[in-house]
């Protein structure tokens, strides 16, 4: 029996979307208990009555992870790093709730070498950038059974920092979209799209990492240039507070749709309206953009960013932009697939290859179904010095008012 701790639908999340894919085909050789955080609570008192083989956490950056933190390290299990830097979310959870000596503690454990200072300046709220510097990965590293990624690169780096844990890779995998091409015209006309123009899109959560702004610059030197462009957002941009000013300074705002939100089902029409798929990222916590390899998967021809762990995609698979001269270069790769069909053709047969070779939902269950029995029979690793904030019961205050009654306390 298996313990899955993951954000599911409908929580607005990739690896909700991900686990809801995975679970079911999985359920045919193993029996699966998901635990998003709605139900997390019934995990402990479950496990006591009929303890798990296995505990699955899916760990990301995101605030529907936090929850998790509170048991993977009382119950060691199999860490899915969707994200090698977590600093973010410890940073975010620890001090939106005030506590401020536990991130100390936890930092100071991380980086015993690194002026505590650096935790102050965070405390400030002047965290930001500098969270990609220092992943604070220590206490899940060293507390799983097993850690999983989705990137050969990333695994070498965790082998590197942290020896004494096992370390696997398993392949990121997302199914094809549903793409019909035959109603094009119809999801452009819902958008206002010209049905003569060309279309790139972006897809997932519209943040400032996904390099809207240069987008946008790029954007803006195009049509400049005389190309009948447009770019499609596909996804929620709340967060995203200077988008109308970026839109403004670039004067393509008539150039630009952004959807918001959308259901997964619906990708494949906004795809099928795209002829092509700007798939950018930096900072990287270095994750694996499932994004991508739908776009990928539904045949269109993608632009990533130029990052250190995707060096081994093969560049016929996508156009690559260099990230010290980031406009320019990202300016002549659109350029590129707008005035070569032939050159956006082959990127597109060949990215689809690569999905299809490395990327599909069958290769990442074969991968769990290899690894998850492989975890299982991993010894729980006991660490003594972690901080204390992971090994306090907190049962102080309730043991002080039972002493006050003379009442032993029960546990």
């Amino acid at each position: 029996m298996i313990a899955w701790f993951s954000p599911l639908p409908p929580v607005r999340s990739g690896i909700a979307a991900y686990s809801a894919e995975l679970v079911p085909r999985l359920g045919a050789s193993f029996t699966i208990d998901p635990y998003p955080e709605s139900t997390a609570h019934d995990f402990v008192w479950r496990a006591r009555q009929h303890p798990y083989d296995l505990v699955v956490y899916h760990l990301g950056n995101a605030p529907c992870h936090d929850y998790m933190w509170a048991y993977l390290v009382r119950y060691p299990g199999l860490v899915i790093l969707h994200d090698a830097r977590l600093h973010h979310a410890r940073a975010r959870q620890l001090l939106q709730q005030g506590r401020h000596d536990d991130y100390r503690q936890e930092f100071s454990y991380d980086y015993p070498e690194v002026d505590s200072a650096v935790a102050q300046y965070a405390i400030e709220g002047l965290g930001g950038p500098i969270y990609y510097l220092w992943p604070m990965l220590r206490v899940v590293m060293r507390t799983a059974r097993h850690v999983a990624v989705h990137n050969a690169r990333v695994a070498a780096e965790l082998r590197d920092a942290y020896p004494e844990t096992p370390i696997s890779v398993i392949r990121m995998g997302v199914p094809m979209p549903v793409v019909d091409d035959g109603a094009r015209a119809a999801r452009r006309r819902s958008l206002s799209l010209p049905n003569g123009a060309f279309v790139f899109a972006a897809f997932g959560k519209v943040t400032a990492e996904k390099r809207i702004a240069t987008m946008l610059r790029a954007l803006a030197a195009l049509v400049a240039g005389g190309r009948d462009v447009y770019l499609l957002l596909v996804g929620d941009a709340d967060g995203y507070t200077t988008l109308a000013d970026d839109l403004s300074a670039c004067g393509v705002a008539d150039r630009v749709r952004v959807t918001g939100w959308i259901d997964d089902a619906a990708i494949g029409g906004y795809l099928a309206a795209a002829d092509a798929c700007l798939c950018l990222r930096w900072p990287t916590a270095e994750e694996t953009s499932a994004s991508w390899l739908r776009c990928l998967a539904a045949g269109r021809a993608t632009v990533i960013s130029d990052l250190a762990h995707l060096i081994d995609v093969p560049a016929r698979v996508a156009l690559r932009v260099d990230l010290l001269d980031e406009t320019a270069s990202l300016e002549q790769a659109m350029r590129h697939l707008v005035d070569d069909p032939a050159a956006r053709n082959a990127i597109a047969r060949e990215g689809h290859g690569y999905w299809s070779a490395h990327h599909s939902l069958d290769a990442m269950v074969a991968d769990y179904q290899r690894l998850l029995p492989l975890a299982a029979a991993q010894p729980a690793p006991q660490p003594t010095d972690l901080p204390a904030h992971f090994t306090d019961d907190y049962s102080a205050p309730t043991r002080a008012i039972l002493e006050r009654f003379r009442v032993a306390a029960p546990f």
